[in-house]
């Protein structure tokens, strides 16, 4: 066997180096990126409004921290990762009105965990024998009223829910402890007016 030199293989002067062909790229027509472009904005908005959902407040249960007219964005995802804590601001589907034409879901602040024993009178809640500072609600210089659900322990399932602006709120006070399976998620933050912009804080409770 005979192996050729290197010069054999070199270029003669005034010759030149013919190369092959580059390999064509094929391309996605305008119409498939166009397609792809709607499948992922599509998919992007379905993730969204799995993991949350936007409320508007009407009336004035939650004054003077939240106004009606105000749009909230309302996260799902919170609690399919954490169970609701005292404190948050809570959208939920009230017991008891399931069967009727007008059955809203209602905002409210979230006050008794499961096991709490509440207790409501004169104005004040004594939750679990101690008195509950709450220094957000709005009283109308009134001591709020409570007529039905005023002594409670809560089932291992079940939350006390109840509006900022008392003795203008209808609540776990009239239609008693709300089941877990009914919560639909924390509002997380207020995107309407503009002047109202901003993050739901949750009150820390000691």
């Amino acid at each position: 066997m005979t192996l050729s030199s290197p010069a054999e293989f070199s270029p003669q002067p005034g010759a030149s180096l013919v190369m092959p062909p580059r390999p064509a790229l094929a391309r996605s027509g305008v119409w498939r990126e166009r397609f792809d472009l709607l499948l992922l904005v599509v998919l992007v908005f379905t993730l969204v409004n799995l993991a949350s959902m936007r409320f508007y407040i009407e009336g004035p249960s939650m004054q003077p921290n939240f106004s009606a007219g105000q749009f909230l964005i309302v996260s799902r995802a919170h609690y399919l990762l954490s169970q609701p804590q005292r404190g948050d601001i809570v959208v939920f589907d009230a017991p008891g009105d399931d069967n009727t034409r007008d059955n809203p879901l209602l905002i409210k602040r979230l006050i008794g965990l499961p096991g709490d024993h509440i207790v409501i009178e004169n104005g004040t809640i004594l939750l679990n024998d101690v008195l509950l500072s709450e220094p957000y609600i709005n009283q109308d210089g009134r001591p709020f009223r409570c007529n039905r659900y005023c002594d409670v322990v809560l089932g291992a399932d079940e939350y006390f829910l109840m509006g900022d602006n008392r003795n203008n709120s209808n609540d776990s006070r009239e239609f008693g402890p709300v089941a877990r399976v009914r919560i639909m998620g924390e509002a997380i933050l207020r995107y309407w007016p503009f002047d109202a912009i901003g993050n739901v804080t949750r009150v820390a409770f000691p």
